[in-house]
């Protein structure tokens, strides 16, 4: 018997030490070494090579939208509202915490369990016999033991209850996220349209001013035939022509980000090609003056991040009445319903059956007393979460202040950076006119011409950022105050 004992343990120290051994050969998976690279077990990696296996099943990216239609800036939100991710995410996430609400819900209800037990034990025991020497008698048990168990907490000093309301802020915080997300992608959408009619404007510039310069270059040309003109203005009149083409390659390269930017603000495929509707005859909002206080609480009462920055301070200050309920005692009640089948049969003795239903009904009182102060440490940090979250709601409410100021000094100054713009490009296209006229009727010369081309070109190119500016600036005030509620929300409020 003794030896049996021996093998049985050296079995299982055996089985041990072999698991312990399979563990540490995990360490194969990881990198051999900081400066050598990994790769599968299958594969070889050259020294030096850092890269890793393709995986197909990344690569599936959706088609591009291919749409001859022009779109306008209500069709461009409609579509990124449908198709940006950050729209399915929020909802997602509203739809985590609506759950959380119910199953917080659900800790008032009791809990009803239908649970099976079943097992067989065998035991040998070794006894003396008549002549001296010892024999064994096995005896084994089986049975099964179904039951039913109801489990309740009946009182719990509120705990539940705070649990619940926390979920419930939550839920709120979540729900005003989700809108806010959309108000986001529509002021995102928005200023990515205006930046880009602004590239759409500065590339028709820049196409207009390689005309120019080419008429520039044809009376070079004309005066040179005559007599009257020099090689040396045929050089310079040819330099302007390179240099208007070469800005015509950066606005079209520029055009070609605002596109892409676009796209990404919607969230569809880069490869999309779709027509867009310009914004360069967008009429520009009024001035406004800096928002009162009226103006500023009303914004701060409407706009999501600051809303959801409550709610969550008001989660933080339930899970804190939560904690201090865990001190506290709880009651619960429990009920069981069973049916016993056993089984005993003892050496060649005939097998023994029996059967039995139990019931029953408990009520029971628990009293923390000590816990290595688990319970205090979690109330403190329900407190801490607390004050940071009444700190990060003071923040977002300042932050939210500070954003409405600044919008609507950005508007202002855009807005009249706009109309010195203008101003400039009226008094810019009297002076190109007088000079080319002038030089091509040999009164000018071709540096006075240059120079206008080059002045009414910086001209245009300034009203048409100041234009895109007050139009983005005006979107951002309209943001910051929490207006822009709706894809037609952008259109109106610039006329507010």
């Amino acid at each position: 018997m003794i030896c049996r004992r021996r093998v049985r343990l050296s079995i299982v120290l055996l089985a041990a030490a072999a698991l312990g051994g399979c563990a540490s050969d995990s360490l194969k998976e990881a990198p051999a070494a900081p400066d050598k690279p990994w790769a599968p077990e299958e594969a070889a990696p050259a020294p030096g090579d850092f890269s890793v296996p393709s995986e197909p099943a990344v690569a599936q990216v959706p088609p591009g939208i291919q749409s001859g239609r022009v779109y306008r800036l209500p069709e461009l939100i409609d579509l990124a509202q449908r198709r940006n991710p950050s729209t399915r995410i929020a909802w997602e996430e509203a739809r985590q915490a609506a759950l959380a609400v119910g199953m917080a819900e659900a800790s008032f209800l009791p809990v009803i369990t239908a649970n099976v037990i079943g097992g067989r034990q065998k035991v040998s025991t070794p006894l003396p016999d008549l002549d001296g020497g010892t024999d064994t008698v096995s005896t084994t048990t089986d049975g099964i033991v179904p039951n039913l168990a109801l489990q309740w907490l009946v009182f719990d000093f509120g705990q539940r209850s705070a649990l619940r309301k926390a979920a419930k802020h939550n839920a709120h915080a979540a729900n005003v996220s989700f809108n806010g997300t959309h108000q986001a992608l529509i002021y995102t959408v928005t200023r990515s349209y205006y930046l880009y009619g602004a590239a759409e404007n500065n590339l028709e510039i820049a196409r207009q001013t390689l005309v120019n310069s080419r008429r520039l270059a044809d009376a070079a040309d004309a005066r040179y035939r005559n007599g009257t003109g020099t090689s040396i203005e045929v050089a310079q009149a040819k330099q302007l022509v390179a240099q208007s083409k070469l800005r015509l390659v950066q606005a079209q390269d520029g055009q070609r980000d605002a596109y892409q930017d676009l796209l990404g603000a919607m969230g569809v495929s880069p490869r999309s090609t779709i027509k867009v509707a310009s914004s360069a005859d967008r009429r520009l909002p009024r001035a406004h003056s800096l928002p009162t206080d009226r103006v500023i609480r009303e914004a701060l009462s409407r706009r999501p991040d600051v809303l959801a920055s409550y709610a969550e301070l008001k989660a933080s200050k339930a899970s804190v009445r939560a904690a201090d309920a865990d001190f506290m005692p709880k009651v619960y009640l429990g009920a069981v319903a069973a049916y016993d089948q056993i089984g005993l049969q003892s050496g060649n003795l005939p097998a023994v059956g029996t059967e039995a239903t139990s019931s029953g009904v408990l009520v029971g009182v628990t009293i923390p007393i000590y816990d290595g102060g688990v319970r205090m440490a979690r109330r403190r940090n329900a407190q801490s979460v607390s004050d940071a979250a009444q700190a990060t709601f003071e923040k977002t409410r300042d932050t939210a202040v500070r954003e409405i100021v600044v919008a609507a000094d950005t508007l202002r100054s855009a807005l009249e950076a706009h109309d010195a713009a203008s101003e400039l490009v009226n008094a810019s296209k009297v002076t190109y006119d007088a000079a080319f006229e002038a030089y091509r009727n040999g009164v000018g010369t071709l540096t006075d011409a240059t120079a206008a081309e080059t002045g009414l070109l910086d001209a245009r190119q300034a009203q048409a950022d100041a234009h895109a500016s007050a139009l983005v600036a005006a979107s951002s005030l309209a943001f910051a105050l929490g207006a822009m509620t709706s894809r037609n929300a952008p259109a109106q409020a610039l006329l507010d």
